[in-house]
């Protein structure tokens, strides 16, 4: 499968601090990949260093075959979209897409100007004047009239109310099936995630704990419910993810294939919510390295 992101023991240090270390990641394109982590985990780290705008202290990165940020080409097939959505307030709409035609040499005019039309954003208005799901839409527009293969969104519905951000993610949902680009969102809402992701990315720790398919993982995770003495009871194949007690009841989380047939059990399915917070529970031991990847 090509990839569009690879990353191998990548780290990030300002000062004495890293802000990513031994990232090891490799990103398939053709995907709406949802990332996913606890703050510090160093997704807005991972993102920059692929956008091209920090270069890394440590490891290697490859974006689209190449180093990201290496030339003016290679820039080219990359949209960025920052969390805080950056615009200048004191330009127009119209000013921004004129903007957005010289700095980009393979920008669609035509999608800019139909697209911010279709969204009712007045060519007018200056930046700063608009509300925070009209910015946030100015912002995808810029990413998209760019025609890049990779766009890159690291936490762009975060300061939005419900209405704005399910406007934003049906307005990337149509644009990503229009276009076939590839997309990495990063987001702390996985009930977004999950409206327009279908591959799915944990990172904790700058490691990554899974990687595959939404439906794919979502039908090798499951729930178990039993007495707690019946703990200690999983066959080679089922690797525990997560585990709760009660004084006398055990909740686990397990990936497995097969299907589970042990009476001791409950079995229930999973949301993608209950499964990624699974994996950013720290208090399993064998969970400390990295997992391998579902397709």
């Amino acid at each position: 499968m090509t990839s569009v992101l690879q990353a191998q023991a990548l780290g990030k240090r300002y000062g004495k601090r890293w802000a990513l270390s031994d990232c090891t990641i490799d990103i398939p394109a053709g995907h709406v990949v949802g990332l996913v982590g606890p703050n510090g985990a160093g997704k807005t780290t991972l993102l920059k260093l692929a956008g091209g705008q920090l270069q890394p202290t440590t490891g290697d990165i490859t974006v689209l075959g190449e180093r990201p940020g290496s030339t003016p080409a290679q820039l080219a097939r990359v949209g960025f979209v920052a969390q805080d959505t950056p615009l200048y307030a004191a330009l127009t709409v119209a000013e921004h897409l004129r903007l957005g035609a010289r700095l980009n040499p393979r920008w669609d005019a035509a999608l800019a100007r139909e697209r911010s039309g279709h969204l009712g954003l007045d060519p007018s208005h200056r930046a700063g004047k608009l509300s925070g799901g009209q910015r946030a839409q100015l912002a995808l527009t810029l990413g998209l009239a760019k025609r890049p293969e990779l766009l890159i969104m690291d936490e762009p519905v975060a300061s939005l109310d419900p209405l704005a951000r399910r406007e934003f993610l049906q307005g990337l949902t149509e644009a990503t099936a229009d276009h076939k680009l590839s997309v990495v969102l990063s987001s702390h809402l996985v009930s977004d995630l999950e409206k327009v992701c279908d591959y799915l990315i944990v990172l904790v720790d700058s490691r990554v704990r899974v990687a595959g398919e939404v439906d794919r993982l979502l039908a090798t995770h499951h729930r178990l419910t039993g007495a707690r003495h019946a703990f200690d009871r999983f066959p080679s194949d089922q690797r525990v993810i997560s585990v709760s007690h009660t004084d006398r009841q055990s909740t686990v989380v397990i990936r497995t294939d097969p299907p589970i047939h042990d009476p001791a059990w409950t079995v229930s399915r999973l949301s993608l919510e209950d499964l990624v917070l699974a994996y950013m529970d720290k208090s399993t031991e064998n969970r400390r390295a990295p997992l391998e990847v579902q397709q």
